[in-house]
Parts: structure tokens; sequence; C-alpha cells
């Protein structure tokens, strides 16, 4: 099974998120998403394995998000994809990736959830 984490080294929860997917016996490809940022079609379809819509993933705090006015009710879904592809720290993070599954592992023991989903 494919295993990725969208992976930032400096945020402990990622750093928790990864030990635990190496504890479990999982090497995952690791992708540091500033660094290498999902295209739009993999952010979609990371957000159609997790069951959320793009809103769900905004991370607010240490980004630009108020300054982009990203709160305002009003913003198209692309309008927001767009920002993250202009400022990929918009992405929460981690989030993991396992076969077909996806989840946003915060706070990191969502990572426990989706390896026991993944193992059925």
């Amino acid at each position: 099974m494919e295993v990725k984490i969208y992976h930032n080294p400096a945020c402990g929860t990622s750093r928790n998120v990864l030990a635990a997917l190496r504890e479990a016996g999982y090497e995952p490809q690791v992708i540091e998403y500033l660094k290498n940022p999902p295209d739009r079609a993999t952010l979609k379809e990371l957000l159609r394995r997790m069951g959320k819509n793009v809103r769900d993933v905004l991370r607010k705090r240490g980004t630009p998000y108020a300054e982009l006015g990203l709160e305002n009710p009003a913003l198209k879904d692309e309008e927001i994809f767009a920002a993250i592809e202009k400022h990929p720290i918009l992405i929460e993070r981690p989030i993991v990736s396992m076969g077909d599954k996806a989840a946003l592992c915060r706070p990191a023991e969502t990572v426990n959830d989706l390896i026991a989903r993944s193992k059925t």
C-alpha cells in the first residue's frame, strides 16, 4: 500500500504523525508540501478521499488567511484553491494518504484511526 505524508518538518504534530506511521511499520513517502506543494488536482483528490471540502483544510494561524480575506463565505472554492497555489502554507498539516483513504491528521492521534481503516 502506498503511504504518503504531506509534511512540515518544523511542525511537532507533523513529526509525531510521521513517527506514528513508522512505529506502525510504514515507511511513507514524505512530501515537504511547502517545498513541493500538491497541485490542484492532487489536492482535490485528497479532499475527495477525506470527505472534506477545501475550507476544511485551510490553516489560519501563521498564514496570510486573514490578509487574503479567506474567511469570506462568498469566495468560491476555485478562488481558495488559487490562494493555496500561491501560498501552500495555507494547507493544514499533516495530510496522510494510505491506499484509497486519506485524512488530515490533526490532532496527531487521528493517524491511528486512518491506519485502522486502511487495514480493513
